[in-house]
């Protein structure tokens, strides 16, 4: 009884201390276009189930907390509506080595990403700079920065 009153009570402490984003404000700090659509029409489930970038189709998508995700397969977005935290991107879909390396919101290349414990993460990758490189020399410290430096965005 104890262990369940202790877990309630840890509960109700998280979900005040940590408040949900509002739509507003998610479109403005997520990596989005002008129509509010993520990851650039990539299905963000297939990164974890086909482990490749996957173009989603305009008909399968769905809106979540001001965000429109495409999906390849109703599966796939089946799974995504079921548990959206497993599959968005880290750091609002914006480059993670750019957030871990100095805190800015970098555009990205859907095709180049990396799942780091069971998360997607997602790098820029053009003119000869792949930054998915730079973050695999120097991962820890990278995220843990990266973690940080997101956090003074979803705070305002």
């Amino acid at each position: 009884m104890k262990q369940l009153i202790f877990s309630v009570s840890l509960l109700v402490v998280f979900s005040i201390t940590v408040p949900a984003q509002s739509s507003d404000l998610r479109r403005k700090q997520f990596n989005l276009d002008k129509s509010g659509l993520a990851i650039g029409g990539y299905d963000p489930v297939a990164y974890f189930t086909a482990g490749k970038a996957i173009d989603g189709k305009k008909d399968i998508s769905l809106q979540y907390e001001g965000a429109t995700y495409r999906f390849a397969t109703i599966a796939d977005r089946d799974a995504f509506k079921a548990d959206p935290g497993k599959y968005e991107p880290q750091y609002g879909g914006w480059c993670a080595y750019a957030m871990g390396a100095n805190g800015e919101k970098v555009e990205v290349d859907p095709e180049t990403f990396k799942i780091v414990d069971g998360k997607l993460f997602l790098y820029y990758n053009k003119f000869f700079n792949n930054t998915l490189k730079s973050w695999n020399k120097d991962e820890g410290r990278l995220k843990a920065n990266a973690d940080k430096n997101w956090m003074k965005f979803v705070h305002n």
